[in-house]
């Protein structure tokens, strides 16, 4: 027997089927899941949800959505255009602000510039 506090098949409690940690029928998948199968939900509608207990989320319950796999859309492959996008995103993330150099490595977020402009202060004293 599932258990019972998350098993809502017909969308009586929580307005939408639901379903306990890895007791979804086939033909649902997650986002993941989808991606990982090359496909994306393409506009449709969530078919179901799950739920489960977690210490992490507040409240204390975690959801995942599930959508329909024979509604699912391929994914779209990636232009010229959005290639160019994501190299010039990740080049911006390696520039640091204060020297202005292409360090080769992502600025950490925790310094906000480069580990040697970061150590600067400390070499100097």
């Amino acid at each position: 027997m599932p258990a019972p506090r998350f098993w809502d098949p017909h969308g009586t409690k929580f307005g939408v089927s639901t379903y306990p940690w890895r007791l979804a029928p086939d033909g649902l998948a997650t986002r993941a899941q989808l991606r990982a199968r090359g496909l994306r939900p393409g506009g449709q509608e969530i078919a179901a949800q799950i739920l489960w207990r977690s210490r992490r989320a507040r409240g204390g319950i975690r959801a995942a959505y599930l959508y329909r796999v024979d509604l699912a859309k391929p994914v779209r492959p990636m232009t010229p255009a959005k290639w160019a996008a994501v190299y010039a995103a990740l080049a911006a993330r390696r520039l640091c602000p204060a020297c202005g150099l292409d360090r080769g490595y992502i600025i950490p977020t925790s310094l906000g510039v480069c580990v040697t402009c970061a150590d600067a202060p400390s070499l100097a004293a």
